[in-house]
Parts: C-alpha cells; sequence; structure tokens
C-alpha cells in the first residue's frame, strides 16, 4: 500500500471521499481532473483510481462509473487523513447558550445538549445520562393475595415505583410489617450507592438481625429499587434528519433497519456505555460495531465528566457514513466539554 499511496494517489483519494461527502455521488476522472486544476489528465487518474480500487479503499457503484469510498477507504481517510479543525465562533456560542440557557435539571440539560447536536449536525442526537443516585424515602409492602406482594418504594425525588414480588403461599402478613420496618429503619436516608455498599459487605450482619423469610422480601424489594434506578437514561432525538435528502431505495432501506437498531434501546445504551470507558471522541463507521452492519451509518460520541474527571455519561451524533467529519467530530468534542463544566458549576458531583 505504501507504494501505491503516494502524494498523488493521496490527494486524488482525498477528492474523491471529499466529492462523496459534498454530494453521496460517485465522481469520475474527468471531473477530478477539472477539480483538481488540470494538474493530472483524467487518464493518469483513471489509472491511479483502478489502483486504489485494487487495495480496497475505492469501488465503482456501476459499470463506467465514477468511484466512491469504501467502508474501508472511509475509515483510512477519518482516521489517517481527516484534518480536524476548530469550531466556528459563532457554533461554540449556539452550543453554550442552547445546553446552558436556563437553570435546567440535568435530564432537561441533557435532553437540550442531545437536541442541539441533531439541529447543529443534521443527524439523530443521542445522550447517554447518568445514572440516578436516588435517595430512598419510603418503603411499604403490601399484600396482594396468598403469594403476591406490591413493594412500594418512593424516592427523595417524588418517584414512586410500584414492583410485583412473589412469594412461597403461606407467607406471614406479619413479615411483610417487619421487612417494612426494617428498610424504612436501616435504609431510607440513604442513596442506591450506599445501599448497595451496605448489602454487599454487611450481608452476614443483617441476616443475624432478621429471619431468612424477612431477609427474603427485603432483598427482593431492594432488588427491584436497584433495577429502576440503576439503569442510565438514554436521550434519541432527531430521528426525521437522517430521512432528509434520501432518495436511493437501499438507502432508505438502511435508515430503517437503524430505526429498528434505536427501538432496541438497551443495545443503544450498551455501545455507549463502553464507550465512557475510553477517552476523547470516538468514532464508529459502518461495521465498526454490529449495531451498524446493515445500515450504512457512523456514529461519533464522547464522554462527558466533571473538573475533577469523573464521567457521567456520553453523547453524539448517528448518521450516514458521508458526514461532514471535520466539522462534526470537535462539535460533539465541545459539546461534551460544555456539558462536563455546566455539571460541575451546577451540581455537587463529588
Amino acid at each position: 500500500m505504501e507504494l501505491i499511496l503516494n502524494n498523488r494517489s493521496l490527494e486524488i483519494f482525498k477528492s474523491v471521499v471529499d466529492a462523496y461527502i459534498d454530494t453521496g455521488e460517485p465522481i469520475g476522472s474527468k471531473v477530478l481532473s477539472e477539480r483538481l486544476g488540470m494538474k493530472l489528465s483524467s487518464a493518469t487518474i483513471r489509472n491511479v483510481m483502478a489502483n486504489l480500487e485494487e487495495v480496497g479503499l475505492l469501488y465503482a457503484p456501476h459499470v463506467s462509473a465514477g468511484r466512491l469510498p469504501t467502508e474501508k477507504g472511509l475509515k483510512f481517510f477519518v482516521h489517517g487523513m481527516l484534518e480536524v479543525g476548530d469550531l466556528a465562533t459563532q457554533e461554540k456560542r449556539s452550543i453554550e447558550e442552547m445546553c446552558g440557557s436556563s437553570n435546567l435539571d440535568i435530564d432537561k440539560m441533557l435532553d437540550q445538549a442531545c437536541r442541539t447536536l441533531s439541529g447543529l449536525s443534521g443527524c439523530a442526537g443521542l445522550v447517554m445520562a447518568p445514572k440516578q443516585d436516588a435517595v430512598l424515602k419510603h418503603v411499604e409492602f403490601v399484600s396482594l393475595d396468598t403469594n403476591k406482594v406490591l413493594a412500594i418504594l418512593v424516592s427523595d425525588q417524588g418517584d414512586i415505583e410500584n414492583r410485583l414480588i412473589t412469594l412461597p403461599a403461606g407467607f406471614p402478613p406479619a413479615k411483610l410489617v417487619e421487612a417494612s420496618n426494617f428498610l424504612n429503619a436501616h435504609y431510607v436516608g440513604r442513596t442506591l450507592a450506599e445501599i448497595q455498599a451496605v448489602l454487599s459487605n454487611d450481608v452476614d450482619s443483617i441476616r443475624k438481625e432478621i429471619d431468612s423469610v424477612v431477609h427474603d422480601l427485603v432483598e427482593k424489594g431492594l432488588a427491584k429499587w436497584v433495577e429502576t434506578y440503576d439503569k442510565p437514561t438514554l436521550i434519541l432525538t432527531g430521528h426525521s434528519n437522517l430521512l432528509s435528502d434520501v432518495t436511493d431505495p437501499n438507502q432508505l432501506e438502511n435508515i430503517k433497519r437503524l430505526f429498528e437498531v434505536f427501538e432496541r434501546r438497551t443495545d443503544i445504551s450498551s455501545l455507549l456505555d463502553a464507550s465512557m470507558q475510553g477517552e476523547g471522541v470516538q468514532i464508529f463507521i459502518g461495521s465498526d460495531n454490529h449495531l451498524f452492519d446493515d445500515s450504512g451509518c457512523s456514529m461519533i460520541v464522547a464522554p462527558y465528566a466533571n473538573a475533577s474527571g469523573r464521567v457521567f455519561g456520553s453523547l453524539g451524533v448517528v448518521g450516514p457514513t458521508r458526514l461532514n467529519y471535520a466539522r462534526i467530530i470537535p462539535m460533539v468534542d465541545y459539546t461534551a466539554k460544555i456539558i462536563g463544566r455546566l455539571i460541575s458549576m451546577r451540581y455537587d458531583t463529588r
């Protein structure tokens, strides 16, 4: 590849990619020659494009058509040749104003960040909101029949969670009161993280305080609360942006498949959760991630953290592979930094 990709080959390859990102259409040697100021003849450009096709960086969608970059070519361009500049002052100002426009709570602020990214990029925006470290305010168990119990858990945020628990038949009603009293005495006023720590560290001592029947109910009741509050929130906006200017039936089918991926929110959540482990902007092009194998899409994401470096979530965009990467990468990066700064300013994130 080193022998083929000399400066001339790289210049032609970059011109093909630039044309693809601008129009989505294949470009031929004659047009490329004109774009390059007639520095190279059409015949020379055709030979170079044929070489680039042989190494898998370009392909011809139709016989005698121009060339388009392959997925491999796009990855090579984005990770090896892309020159990422800075955002325009006006774009920075728009992000700052829209994300911090008012005294929003963290969920509303992240929702606004998602909409801002979607609007500025013309893509679908997505944000992984942090896990809610809710404080338990009250617990109560209500018997429904011989082996069904309703666990009612109230958080300090005013959220009420009702969860059905199945118990062995003949469970003594008095044990429901005992379990409620135990939970309210030991766990009310504690955060989810604190409760989890107590449960994992003090299992033996807890068992000494209450019998196995009550312990089972306590464990199941808290498990239901953890099940609700330990899951991060996924925000998705701007789906319709992906349908703009789509005329190719095959591309439309790809977008429909992507919408199906969006419906499986747990899959997207897992991907964003994994992206929080990395540093800076991460780029997934097509088959870089199995979720986008058949959709012909790319995702650009970045984690956001407070001033001390604690990562709270991640945000980014999903769009077609012909994204304006040079513009959107710094956009995602800057938005993540602004959100991190706002979180540090507004919230106790110790």
